[in-house]
């Protein structure tokens, strides 16, 4: 009767050289043999190759490849058999033969701890069926079994102390265990199995399991981040063409006006100097008439009579052309200037992290001027035709169309998205917590503001002080405001393309600061939507 280890023995066993796989080779009928053993076997065949175990016949000879498959699973069970060698106790190791069968000796079925003798199954019969030997403990089959049994009491070792995780016999049970918890062999390995199957094994998978998710994700990532990058790659050429094909019209546009009034110019005068040259000409014919008498007389009374003076003409030493008009080298570094800058608004890679920092804005109705109308959700903000009755407060605006949010920070990163589309006019940015918010309110980062603001439906400026204008592609419906409070930053976004409008760089904040809105005023009734603080949708 053969254990399971036996048969798994046999299944890495050249039925040739009966020893484990080397360079196993599987040939047409289906049956493996070592690659030198099977190639021996056929060395004397002239015309039919035949298999050793089958004997079904092959013409012409097969061709023979190492099984990659078995030749590295008959290696992993070498290398298993070998390190299980060190451990004598363990049937795993090898085959236990019967102590009584000659040769060729049987593999064992029981080993008995009596006895201290291993059975093949003919030779257990005894102990199958005599009393006497019925009581003796059998166990499967090992080769070392003295260390079965307890070195001070000489008795079976059939226990486990879990206190002091350790096999003990029965006396050793009842003496230096006493009130230590003690179980069977088989319930400690029991319990051992199923803690490997759930401790082990259970991470194991949950483990790999959370590493394809990983995988996985990272892989939906950059492909999200390839596709983002190339859409951002066509944004850019395309704005670079369409900005270059501009700049370069309105470049030809200026050169052939610049061109004219040159032209103009000059011929204005040509026109006038022409004139005096006349006149010169003319005074000069004059004199002629006058010199060409010899009766000195007639010359005096001549010239007295004519009245001769010179002609009133322009001083030209100082007149030229104004030329100046045509530095193309500058124009041109302008232009690069302002290709590089639209390029860098085009798409911001750290658009998507700043959004991270996404923050819940309220706007705080106690700050905003009496004219405006806050929501009762604290979400939209719009001039009113009407001022309100309101309480006069130090933290409210009186005068200027401006309101606060209700919470501030004073430090991290924070970020938030406002709605604008539909207005012609509107303030947006942070304040300081202790700006003057009483009569009229300069807005600069000296005063405690850093904002950007719309006038005119087209026209955006950034309050730096001096301000400066700003010149977009696109008007923005929603713009996003991110603040560094360490960093020293404070960006605006056009929130839909992802492109920066203008960022305040270098500053130093010293207190709280408050997210600044102002829808300003209805401008004839073309301003009358509302700001609207909307939720921030970040796709990873």
């Amino acid at each position: 009767m053969a254990s399971a280890l036996d048969q798994m023995i046999d299944d890495f066993l050249c039925s040739i050289c009966l020893g484990v796989f080397t360079k196993p080779v599987s040939i047409p009928c289906g049956h493996t043999f070592c690659l030198d053993c099977i190639s021996k076997h056929w060395t004397n065949c002239d015309t039919l190759f035949k298999c050793p175990l089958c004997m079904e016949e092959f013409y012409p000879k097969p061709m023979l490849r190492v099984n990659i498959f078995i030749a590295d699973m008959a290696e992993k069970f070498r290398n298993t058999v070998e390190k299980s060698s060190n451990t004598p106790d363990q049937a795993e190791s090898g085959k236990v033969f019967c102590d009584l069968c000659t040769k060729p000796k049987l593999t064992a079925l029981k080993s008995c701890l009596v006895c201290f003798t291993s059975y093949c199954p003919t030779h257990l019969e005894p102990h199958q069926k005599i009393s006497a030997l019925k009581k003796h403990k059998l166990i499967p089959p090992v080769k070392n079994m003295e260390s079965r049994i307890c070195k001070t009491h000489d008795e079976h070792l059939e226990m486990f102390c879990e206190a002091d995780q350790m096999f003990i016999c029965e006396s050793c049970k009842n003496e230096d265990h006493k009130t230590h918890k003690v179980v069977s062999l088989e319930e400690e390995a029991q319990m051992r199995k199923l803690g490997i199957e759930q401790a082990g094994m259970d991470k194991l998978i949950q483990a790999r399991q959370q590493k394809i998710l990983e995988i996985q994700h990272l892989v939906e990532a950059s492909r999200n981040n390839a596709e983002e990058a190339l859409s951002c790659s066509n944004r850019v050429m395309s704005a670079m063409v369409d900005y270059i094909k501009r700049s370069q019209n309105e470049m030809t546009e200026v050169i052939k006006m610049k061109l004219n009034q040159i032209e103009n110019e000059a011929k204005g005068f040509l026109n006038e100097l022409d004139e005096e040259l006349m006149q010169i000409k003319l005074k000069n014919l004059e004199l002629k008439e006058v010199f060409i008498t010899d009766d000195h007389f007639a010359f005096l009374e001549n010239f007295l009579s004519l009245r001769i003076s010179s002609p009133k003409v322009k001083d030209w030493s100082d007149v030229t052309l104004n030329c100046d008009q045509f530095r193309i080298q500058e124009a041109m570094v302008k232009l690069e200037t302002t290709i590089v800058q639209e390029i860098d608004a085009l798409c911001d890679p750290t658009f998507k992290e700043k959004q991270r920092y996404a923050v819940d804005v309220m706007l705080d109705p106690d700050t905003a001027n009496p004219l405006l109308i806050v929501s009762e959700d604290g979400k939209q903000v719009a001039y009113g035709k009407h001022k309100r009755q309101v309480r006069k407060k130090p933290e409210r605006f009186d005068q200027v169309l401006n309101v606060l949010a209700k919470e501030g920070f004073s430090s991290g990163r924070f970020y938030y998205e406002v709605q604008v589309n539909d207005k012609t006019q509107w303030d947006l940015g942070v304040a300081s917590e202790s700006i003057n918010r009483k009569g009229d309110i300069r807005l600069s980062p000296k005063n405690g503001y850093w904002t950007l603001w719309l006038r005119k439906g087209n026209e955006f400026t950034a309050n730096a002080g001096p301000a400066i204008k700003l010149h977009l592609r696109e008007m923005p419906r929603k713009v996003g405001v991110f603040v560094d409070y360490e960093g020293g930053e404070v960006s605006f976004y056009d929130a839909d393309l992802r492109a920066c409008i203008f960022s305040f760089t270098g500053c130093v904040f010293t207190e709280r600061l408050f997210p600044f809105f102002s829808p300003c005023s209805n401008d004839g009734g073309k301003n009358s939507a509302p700001l609207i603080i909307t939720p921030v949708i970040y796709n990873s």
